[in-house]
């Protein structure tokens, strides 16, 4: 299994995808066309949403077909080179993605090997459930159930910083609700500007900041690229 699971497309005051487009690019290899899944796209339509991704992976000299244009989006995924899922609101992606059968479609086509690439809510549907997003339901899906390629979750764009003035809850104390709800369950807090790659059953952070990892009864600790996050893979 091959994933490439990144926090955010875009970094403050950078063009859309810029950064991670290298990494991308270098995830992807030889592989020259993707699958795309553009269904978190809401306020713009999935036709802009793929003509961005294209003008971005042109870069890395890669190919992008929407499943949105398919006939049988489900034998689409059965067939792709690699899988790409955008990021936008995860509760229209995931209610999108479960009316054509793509969870079970997608999760079976990247056990057989093909590369799978998501970022922010594409990162998401990536868990075991759309519970650590940090976005609103703007639409009901039928559960919310995900992949599960990995088996812990990610709260990606994880922010330390509270505005001054704001009296509501961190982004830590999400968090820590979610962990004492569902106990056991690891919580990753993928910073922006980072990513998590899985290659050849193991996991490693990329990026210039640490990840802050939760589950009950631990102390919130941070870890770095040189960690091993390999461990995260085994706690089903």
């Amino acid at each position: 299994m091959r994933l490439l699971l990144i926090s955010n497309s875009t970094n403050a005051g950078e063009p859309y995808l810029k950064y991670p487009i290298g990494d991308i690019g270098q995830f992807l290899g030889p592989v020259k066309e993707v699958l795309f899944v553009p269904y978190a796209g809401v306020t713009f339509s999935y036709d802009e949403y793929l003509r961005k991704v294209q003008e971005r992976f042109d870069e890395i000299g890669v190919t992008v077909k929407s499943v949105h244009k398919a006939d049988d989006p489900a034998g689409a995924v059965a067939c792709a080179p690699a899988v790409v899922v955008g990021g936008g609101n995860t509760f229209a992606l995931v209610k999108k993605m479960q009316e054509q059968g793509l969870m079970e479609a997608i999760r079976k086509r990247v056990l057989e090997g093909a590369p799978y690439v998501g970022w922010s809510a594409g990162s998401n549907i990536a868990c075991p459930t759309l519970c650590t997003t940090n976005d609103m339901p703007i639409v009901q899906p039928m559960s919310f159930e995900c992949t599960g390629l990995v088996p812990f979750q990610i709260n990606p764009h994880y922010l330390d910083h509270n505005p001054e003035g704001h009296a509501g809850e961190t982004r830590e104390q999400r968090i820590q609700e979610y962990i004492e709800a569902n106990p056991g369950r690891y919580v990753a807090g993928l910073r922006e500007g980072c990513m998590l790659k899985v290659e050849d059953n193991r996991m490693q952070l990329i990026g210039p900041k640490t990840l802050r990892l939760f589950r009950r009864g631990d102390e919130p600790r941070e870890l770095s690229c040189s960690d091993d996050l390999s461990f995260l893979l085994e706690c089903r």
